[in-house]
Parts: C-alpha cells; sequence; structure tokens
C-alpha cells in the first residue's frame, strides 16, 4: 500500500465587510483574516501514479464514531479499510479524520483539497466526495459548499438541508441507504434526492432492503461503485 500518514497546515482566508463611518477623520477598513487548521490524514496514491499527468481524487469522510487523534481509526470503515487489506485503487484516495467533538467542517475540507491540489497530480475535473453516516451529511454540506469543483458525491446514510440541494441539482449524485436504518433515516436520503429532482436533478438512490445502519460496506465492496466514479467528469457548464 503507497499510503502514508501526513499532518497539513490548512490555510483559508476571509474578509471582512468594511464599515463606513460619517466622521470623516475614520476610514473604511478591511479586513483579513487567516484562520489555520491541522488536519491529519491517510493518503494513498496508486501504484501508477508517477506515470499519469492527472490522477483523480476521491476523498472518504468517515463517521462520528472514528473521530478523534487516533488515525488508525479511520482505517476502520470504507475506501481506507480496504487499502489497508491491500486493495487498489485507480484515484488518490484521502481519508482526513475529524477531531473527537465536531462535525465536519466544510471550510476545512475545502482548504484540504486547496492543499492537495498543490502538492499532487490531481486531476481538477475529477475530484469525488463520498462518506458515511456523519460523513454522508458531510459530503451533502460540501456539495452545496463547492458544486463546482465537484465531479460527483456518493453520500451514505446521511442526510443534510434539502433548501440547499437547488444549488448541486445537477452534480451526479448516487445515494445509499439502509431500508431498516434506525440511527439515520432513510428519509433523510430521499428528502435530498427528492429535492434534487425537483431543481431538474437526476441522483441515483439504492436502497438496501434489509441493511440498517451499515449500508457503506455492501456499498464499498462493489466495484460498480467505482466504475461509476470514474466515469464521472466535471462538465465546463
Amino acid at each position: 500500500m503507497k499510503s502514508s500518514l501526513m499532518r497539513t497546515l490548512a490555510l483559508m482566508f476571509c474578509t471582512a465587510t468594511p464599515v463606513f463611518c460619517e466622521d470623516s477623520s475614520q476610514k473604511a477598513a478591511k479586513l483579513n483574516i487567516e484562520i489555520k487548521a491541522h488536519v491529519d490524514y491517510w493518503i494513498y496514491l496508486p501504484q501508477d501514479y508517477d506515470k499519469q499527468e492527472k490522477v483523480p481524487l476521491l476523498l472518504f469522510l468517515h463517521g462520528a464514531g472514528e473521530r478523534g487523534n487516533d488515525l488508525n481509526k479511520v482505517k476502520v470503515h470504507g475506501p481506507t479499510k480496504l487499502i489497508a487489506a491491500g486493495k487498489n485503487f485507480p484515484f488518490i484516495v484521502v481519508s482526513p479524520q475529524c477531531p473527537e467533538g465536531r462535525w465536519w467542517a466544510t471550510h476545512e475540507l475545502v482548504a484540504l483539497i486547496d492543499n492537495l491540489e498543490s502538492q499532487y497530480k490531481i486531476d481538477p475535473d475529477r475530484i469525488y466526495v463520498t462518506g458515511l453516516s456523519m460523513g454522508g451529511f458531510g459530503t451533502w454540506a460540501l456539495a452545496d459548499r463547492i458544486p463546482n469543483r465537484l465531479a460527483a458525491i456518493a453520500p451514505i446514510c446521511g442526510g443534510g438541508n434539502t433548501v440547499t440541494a437547488r444549488s448541486f441539482a445537477k452534480l451526479p449524485t448516487w445515494v445509499f441507504h439502509g431500508a431498516k436504518d434506525t440511527v439515520v433515516p432513510l428519509s433523510l436520503s430521499q428528502d435530498m434526492v427528492d429535492a434534487m429532482k425537483k431543481h431538474g436533478g437526476e441522483p441515483k438512490l439504492t436502497i438496501y432492503p434489509e441493511a440498517g445502519h451499515d449500508s457503506w460496506t455492501e456499498t464499498y465492496n462493489n466495484p460498480e461503485f467505482y466504475e461509476w466514479l470514474l466515469a464521472q467528469k466535471r462538465s465546463s457548464k
């Protein structure tokens, strides 16, 4: 497995709104605020990485149970688990870890993607995001944050804000959920799919009739899932 543990310093810059004062002795000011965030993550490079000019990126977001500061917990589920077992992927696979007691912060994930693009040969037209449970919620949220930068998303047993679906309605999406999920109701995925369709999208929804909350094992073990991802490319539109 060509994988390594890394710590990156992700930077995000935001600008405060200028304040105008009636007093002519005071001038409007613009304040640049630099926010720093440390993100620990596993990164996997395909075997032929050195021979390619550009490589697709798959960002994997874990669930609530894998939060903390022990990166080995991130190997419990998903693509990172499969890589640890010896599976090869045609993607750069990046699996960050969310700190204990927090949820995925989209501004940190965007900064992480920016940082990765500056260091690795990532194809900007083939950036994919997938996640399970809390990571499924994070996937929906990131799609709303940067819909024009992603080629496809695959949220698993998650949910989101249906109001935001308008912004990424046309983004290729494949949603997965267990019909017997008692942790995250199936209706949360169904509502997001319906909201996308309302705005002209054509998301796919796979419901596992006998699955509970674990609807990710069957998904990530399915070769067709990765074939579908690789077939998606960011549109020039």
